[in-house]
């Protein structure tokens, strides 16, 4: 891979301790709206800028840059349902709106400083979520997933992404989740409750492999469906916000600075981005790792 990515792993094809076998996909979550709350399924399309539905929509404010549940926690109590008609909103102490994919009017909005053209959802939906949040707020709909493109130093000129904030998908692993909240609920003052995957909004979630292996991850296969596993993730202050109640804490990020923080930031989690369009994972689908990393530190 290009850029930074050659300064801090070695790739390996050969079979070893990192590759081959590495247990099972044991979820798999969809999120219809940037921000908004996901939803478990059992099978899934891999399309080429992610999961069939995933960020499709996102909130965006009256210059059109998005609106995250970083500056707006509430958005993580909107649950989306999706139906044959495009979405039902619902969300605490509001009356569940239905609203249908754009046709007309089209608006520039931004990703963190990513231009691209969404579609103006109708004017109900605007208003539904400027009262719940408080604030002048507009929904849009990418009707072109073809736009905008990962970052040039870990992705090929070919690849694309939605409204997520900059790959296809997140993959994570139930064992590193475990660990971490060992360390968490080691904490002098934890409130003895360990930390939900919900927190970290993952794609797909694995279980089988040891604690933190997914940094060496390089290439790797569930089900049919193959990936690149391109950069770690780094980790926001949306992790701290509980997606039940959307109160913001200090975990994870507090236990993550202490250890797994390099380059100024805190780590957890792979992002992918996908090699067989069309493909599906399902639940249950078996995990092999086909190229791992000789690697200190997560690809950063």
């Amino acid at each position: 891979m290009p850029g930074l990515y050659n300064r801090y792993v070695r790739i390996s094809s050969e079979r070893g301790d990192r590759t081959g076998p590495s247990g099972v996909l044991t979820s798999v979550y969809r999120y219809p709206i940037k921000s908004c709350r996901g939803h478990p399924m059992p099978v899934a399309v891999v399309e080429p800028w992610g999961l069939a539905g995933d960020r499709r929509w996102m909130v965006v404010d009256e210059t059109g840059e998005a609106i995250t549940a970083r500056q707006q926690p509430r958005l993580v109590l909107i649950r989306p349902e999706t139906t044959e008609r495009g979405l039902l909103l619902h969300a605490p102490g509001t009356t569940p709106l239905s609203v249908r994919p754009p046709a007309g009017e089209s608006l520039p909005v931004s990703v963190f400083s990513n231009p691209l053209s969404g579609m103006l959802a109708d004017r109900p939906a605007h208003a539904w979520f400027s009262e719940l949040l408080g604030v002048p707020a507009r929904l849009v709909y990418l009707a072109d997933p073809t736009q905008r493109r990962p970052s040039p130093d870990y992705s090929q000129p070919t690849d694309r992404v939605m409204f997520a904030d900059g790959y296809p998908l997140l993959l994570t692993t139930e064992e590193s989740l475990a660990a971490l909240n060992t360390l968490v609920l080691a904490q002098p003052d934890s409130d003895g409750k360990p930390l939900p995957m919900a927190r970290f909004r993952p794609n797909l979630v694995v279980s089988g492999a040891p604690a933190w292996t997914e940094d060496f991850w390089r290439r790797l296969r569930i089900g049919d469906a193959a990936f690149r596993a391109v950069k770690a993730c780094p980790r926001c202050v949306l992790t701290t916000v509980d997606p039940e109640t959307a109160a913001r804490g200090k975990e994870p990020l507090r236990t993550l600075a202490q250890h797994r923080r390099w380059a100024g930031k805190t780590w957890f989690g792979m992002n992918l981005i996908p090699d067989t369009p069309g493909a599906t994972v399902r639940v249950g689908d078996p995990v092999e790792i086909l190229e791992s990393a000789t690697v200190s530190e997560p690809a950063r």
